[in-house]
């Protein structure tokens, strides 16, 4: 077993009602919205519903009882183990419309931002422990330079900024993305926090992938849950933004319809990656973008603004990775680039790990190779371009050579000729064009 799987601790799920530390009101409402919406009367499909455990369900159900909300339907379901089933009075009916006009939100009980900071800290991107090993085998599929992870390791070890640069189409996003891969343990996302009675939706599918085969059975009356879950166990997240990023995607967005707040990108990526590939491309300045994330990178906390302009502190406990084909000192001022903690120089390859490449690639995609034809692209192209090796060139000349070697109708091989035309592809030559 992964040793980093077993140092995070499972939220503890609730015991009782008093545990939970949300407005009863809030939960009440929830409770009568979920069961209007969803048109469900069992405790245990309730309790699934709201992803709380049976026992705290029921006091849920008995309090609005005791407010005339719910009543008892006086039938003993059969297909549930006997189990009674419930449903909303018109008092009932009446108060879930008017908690629905207030708020859509219905379903998972949310987790209050106190509780949530907890299970931040058990689960934090700085206890990960990422060895050689480990990255060797996330980035396996990279040629990379073997000083490169000996910078890597530490950097992602710390849990702290990384600005990666250095010139195009030398597997900046690659790495990235191996960072991601190495991190193979699991951490716990709530669907929704609570904050002063709003509701904050976290869990997002297109961000968090849960962990397969770990739903618990909610309907089991003597199960105990291995965990809260008003959780979902997922990999490590991992946010990618490009040029699109704009400092208001780092901000709540507040659903006007809905009347509720779903979390920007940073919270959604707590306790995972957060990568700004392309950084230079944005419609903002990059010194705006960095300056947005100084406190929350020095202080590991995030100041975020309710639609009333409240102001409030969330955890802030995510590796963000600045990726950037401009050198540093272009686009930052020196007091930006001390607060970023790790600046890795990606190179283009060697010649000789050049080589590497292409003898990989031309084996993977059944390109036979040819002594006479690479020494032609060495001697003659490359130092046209100031022999200028990017990890991008083999993958390019070589699906080049194969789609002329299909039009033309003939074996794949390689061929001088067949490299210039491939190359002429590669490069567009500066000339003046007659209007």
């Amino acid at each position: 077993m992964n040793m980093q799987t077993a140092n995070v601790m499972a939220p503890p799920a609730p015991k009782r009602l008093e545990e939970m530390l949300l407005p009863p009101v809030m939960m009440r409402d929830i409770l009568l919205k979920t069961i209007f919406r969803k048109n469900i009367d069992m405790v245990t499909d309730i309790a699934k519903a709201v992803c709380l455990p049976i026992a705290v369900t029921q006091q849920l159900v008995d309090m609005a009882r005791e407010q005339k909300l719910l009543e008892a339907t006086g039938t003993l379901n059969a297909n549930s183990g006997n189990e009674m089933g419930y449903q909303l009075t018109d008092a009932g009916k009446s108060r879930a419309q008017d908690a629905l006009a207030q708020s859509e939100y219905f379903g998972a009980m949310p987790v209050p931002l106190e509780v949530y900071r907890e299970q931040v800290k058990r689960q934090s991107i700085r206890n990960i422990q990422i060895t050689r090993d480990q990255l060797t085998n996330a980035m396996g599929h990279l040629i990379l330079p073997p000083d490169l992870l000996g910078q890597l390791g530490p950097a992602v070890g710390s849990g702290r900024s990384i600005l990666m640069y250095g010139p195009p189409g030398n597997g900046k996003s690659s790495i990235s993305n191996g960072i991601r891969d190495a991190m193979g343990d699991k951490v716990y996302v709530p669907h929704a926090i609570e904050y002063a009675g709003q509701v904050i939706t976290v869990y997002d599918p297109i961000v968090h992938s849960a962990a397969e085969g770990d739903e618990q059975d909610m309907n089991s009356l003597r199960r105990t849950a291995r965990f809260d879950s008003r959780y979902v166990k997922c990999d490590r997240p991992t946010v990618i933004t490009g040029g699109e990023l704009s400092l208001s995607m780092l901000d709540l967005v507040y659903n006007p319809t809905a009347r509720t707040y779903q979390a920007p990108l940073q919270l959604k990526s707590t306790g995972g990656i957060f990568i700004v590939d392309d950084l230079g491309r944005q419609a903002e300045p990059p010194q705006s973008l960095v300056n947005r994330w100084i406190v929350p990178l020095e202080e590991s906390k995030d100041i975020l603004a309710l639609q009333s302009g409240e102001k409030f502190e969330v955890p802030f406990d995510t590796l963000v990775i600045f990726s950037t084909n401009f050198h540093p000192n272009e686009i930052f001022d020196q007091a930006a680039l001390r607060r970023i903690f790790y600046k890795i120089k990606i190179d283009g390859p060697s010649q000789e790990n050049f080589l590497k490449i292409f003898a990989l690639v031309a084996k993977k995609k059944g390109l036979p190779l040819d002594e006479a034809s690479l020494i032609h692209l060495l001697k003659t192209k490359y130092p046209t371009i100031d022999n200028t090796y990017a990890n991008y060139q083999p993958v390019f000349l070589i699906d080049q050579i194969i789609s002329i070697c299909e039009f033309e109708g003939i074996p794949y091989q390689m061929r001088p000729d067949l490299v210039d035309r491939a190359w002429a592809n590669m490069f567009v030559k500066d000339e003046h064009i007659v209007k």
